[in-house]
């Protein structure tokens, strides 16, 4: 509910990674001062990797900031969205609005985290206080050391603690919110046009708007029919891609629609026990054990962490990179996954692995390439995991699977889409195949490729590579260093 404007001095609420009114530590916060609110989002792309934001991230964003204003609305507030420089806009926010304080949630990227030093000191020269709060994580990254006051390495060493630590509680939205009556006269000139955030031509996300709902209650909704429907059966069904195994919760978590303590509640809350919840909430610790990663150890998202492969001879192959982007490596469940990432902005996980340990591996290019192209398409982006999982299986990072294990494509297909369902969604080309050829085309006859329409290297292409020899070729490469 909004109150009127008294003599007491705005505060501002700067939203980040956390565009939620539900366990929303420093909007529950500034609601307490008892002071008008001003709510902001600032669009600053030079904080992001490469200073650029992801096209499938961006489409996201579009809708998640309309579903926090329309929270905002709810309780008589609304939302003020800006572009540019956040160091630049936010004092002069400050300075026209007259503002005694600014809170938000502490971020984990390097850049983020230099620039939320850069303001605090800019505001304390204005006099106004910087509070930051832990809201996108479970807990502080500090809370969960070794003995010798070091971050773990390892990630069953730092689950172990986590999970005897738990959660810090969620916090509900506050009853009463009052809301400044002025904020809408701030900087018009600097305002985000949330339709930069769309392309319509070409309309590459037609597929998007079809595979998801962009708003808080969705979140909360997909939470609820995941451990509803789901969750029992996570510990297996999660790696199975042909089936509605998983969660779908990450992109929500990525923006921030719904919180990881939320989440976190809510499994323990409902009692939720079993195999499929016990897996279920060390998938939520592996996002907790990415962020704090991050904040650990800065140079994640840049280099290898494993210092000997930062000498791995990587190939740079134009031709291999741009057919792996577009699902047209000749290798089956690759394409599948790759396509699938192409029209929905999302990917199953196992097929992610798949994926992954193809490129850095068989064709032995460098993971920040993968890296850089699913933060350009991932709805999910997130820059922690991105680069953790990433550094996982290409074998070069924390926690790295080793370098000498070897994803083998078909044995995966044939274990995880047996009847090729998943295969067949996405490769439509190859749906007339069956058995063991529907994994490895190339190896079928003339006449059953014939019966079932395929021509090798016209309506679907040869291999890339040859498996065997790509493997052997990473693995080589691992030995020499």
């Amino acid at each position: 509910m909004a109150g009127n404007d008294s003599d007491r001095k705005p505060v501002v609420v700067w939203f980040r990674h956390d565009l939620r009114l539900d366990d929303h530590p420093a909007f529950v916060a500034a609601a307490a001062t008892g002071s008008p609110v001003i709510c902001v989002y600032i669009l600053d792309k030079t904080t992001y990797l490469e200073s650029s934001i992801g096209g499938a991230y961006q489409w996201w964003l579009h809708d998640a900031l309309a579903s926090l204003n329309a929270e905002l609305e709810e309780l008589g507030g609304y939302l003020l969205t800006f572009e540019g420089r956040a160091d630049e806009i936010l004092p002069e926010i400050v300075r026209q609005s007259g503002a005694a304080s600014v809170f938000a949630h502490h971020r984990v990227l390097d850049k983020e985290r230099q620039q939320d030093q850069h303001i605090s000191s800019l505001l304390s020269e204005m006099g106004v206080g910087f509070q930051l709060d832990w809201g996108t994580t479970l807990r502080h990254p500090c809370d969960v050391l070794t003995k010798e006051r070091r971050s773990y390495k390892v990630y069953t060493a730092f689950w172990k603690v986590l999970r005897s630590l738990g959660a810090e509680e969620p916090v509900d939205v506050p009853e009463h919110v009052q809301f400044s009556a002025h904020g809408d006269d701030l900087l018009k000139d600097q305002r985000l046009n949330a339709a930069n955030l769309r392309s319509e031509k070409p309309d590459w996300a037609a597929g998007f708007r079809a595979s998801w709902r962009v708003d808080s209650h969705a979140a909360h909704q997909a939470l609820d029919v995941f451990l509803d429907d789901h969750c029992s059966e996570y510990a297996t069904a999660r790696d199975h891609m042909a089936e509605e195994g998983t969660s779908r919760l990450s992109a929500y978590l990525a923006s921030g629609l719904i919180s990881p303590r939320r989440v976190w509640s809510e499994v323990h809350k409902r009692n939720e026990k079993g195999k499929g919840a016990e897996v279920f909430a060390s998938e939520i610790g592996w996002r907790e054990f990415a962020h704090y990663t991050l904040f650990h150890t800065p140079s994640l998202p840049y280099e290898s962490i494993t210092e000997k492969f930062r000498a791995l001879p990587w190939r740079k192959s134009a031709h291999d990179l741009k057919a792996w982007q577009r699902g047209k490596t000749g290798v089956p469940i690759v394409d599948a996954a790759m396509r699938q990432l192409w029209q929905t902005g999302w990917m199953h996980n196992r097929a992610r692995m798949i994926v992954g340990s193809f490129l850095t591996k068989h064709l032995l290019i460098n993971w920040q390439e993968g890296e850089a192209w699913f933060r350009d398409t991932l709805v999910d982006y997130d820059a922690a995991s991105n680069a953790m999982n990433w550094q996982w299986v290409s074998g070069t990072g924390i926690d790295a699977a080793p370098f000498f294990r070897v994803f083998n494509p078909t044995l995966q297909a044939e274990k995880f889409d047996p009847d090729g369902v998943y295969l067949k969604r996405w490769v439509p080309e190859l749906s007339k195949l069956s058995g063991k050829v529907l994994f490895e085309p190339w190896k079928a006859s003339e006449a059953t490729l014939r019966a079932a329409g395929v021509t090798l290297g016209k309506n679907y292409p040869q291999p890339i590579v040859d498996l065997p020899e790509g493997r052997d070729r990473a693995l080589s490469a691992f030995k020499a260093l």
